[in-house]
């Protein structure tokens, strides 16, 4: 994930594994508001319940990479000169030499339409100033450390609680693929976020899960309906946050 600039807050972070330097040739589709972080990948279980992540059990785990996880923010006061909308997406493209047509073309209209209906972050500093209104001065920040497991049968190690409150929401941020680091961030009532061990064939990946325990909003397609057999606002749905994606909580300062 993009280093922070020092502000006045705790940071609790797993400390990242080396970046992957080849994007995928898909981007994620762009989240419509108020539906939670899809994870990449045409393998492994994309959404579970969370009764299935039991200390000793046994997932497959979907692909946990970033399509642009090697791009890093630019500076605020740059950050805020780029035309960020699709009013000027002609002038964007031609900024960062763009070809119509290409992956990067269809990454930034995805991205744009995401950005255009919810919040995005262009810069670290505009990340720090969302968490902080959302959320205050005393923060931990939760990442998942690697890729390691990706489309894999692990074993599942340690479970462990970091947000239970589900009158006190976290803050999501994943990242959108665009020619320098971009985050759609929002808020979401009712979940829980855990960290887990994924014991995998090379080693152990400290991953983050969160589970949405509001589902009654989701549109009776949803494909974690389709998977798990429910509908909604009948089940809790879990899946993991991705390499690049953090998740954001209230610290005790």
């Amino acid at each position: 994930m993009p280093q922070l600039p020092q502000w006045n807050i705790a940071i609790s972070v797993y400390e990242p594994a080396p970046k992957n330097p080849h994007p995928r040739k898909h981007p994620k589709k762009p989240i419509p508001k108020g539906i939670p972080l899809s994870i990449s990948g045409e393998e492994g279980l994309p959404f579970f319940r969370e009764s299935m992540v039991k200390e000793g059990g046994f997932m497959s785990i979907p692909d946990l990479r970033d399509p642009m996880s090697y791009i890093s923010f630019l500076p605020r006061p740059l950050a805020s000169k780029i035309p960020f909308s699709f009013a000027k997406i002609d002038e964007l493209k031609k900024l960062f030499n763009v070809v119509d047509e290409s992956n990067m073309d269809e990454y930034i209209q995805d991205t744009l339409e995401t950005c255009e209906k919810s919040t995005c972050v262009t810069s670290a500093e505009n990340l720090i100033d969302f968490v902080v209104k959302k959320l205050g001065h005393h923060v931990r920040v939760w990442n998942t450390e690697s890729i390691e497991g990706s489309c894999e049968n692990v074993t599942i190690g340690t479970v462990k609680l970091i947000s239970g409150n589900l009158f006190e929401p976290p803050a999501l941020c994943h990242s959108q693929p665009f020619p320098f680091q971009v985050y759609y961030c929002h808020v979401l009532q009712k979940v829980k976020v855990y960290a887990v061990d994924l014991h995998a064939k090379k080693k152990v990946n400290h991953a983050v899960m969160a589970c949405h325990y509001d589902t009654s909003t989701w549109s009776s397609n949803h494909p974690a309906f389709k998977l798990l057999g429910f509908g909604p606002g009948q089940i809790e749905v879990c899946h993991w946050i991705n390499k690049n994606g953090m998740v954001w909580t209230k610290s005790l300062g």
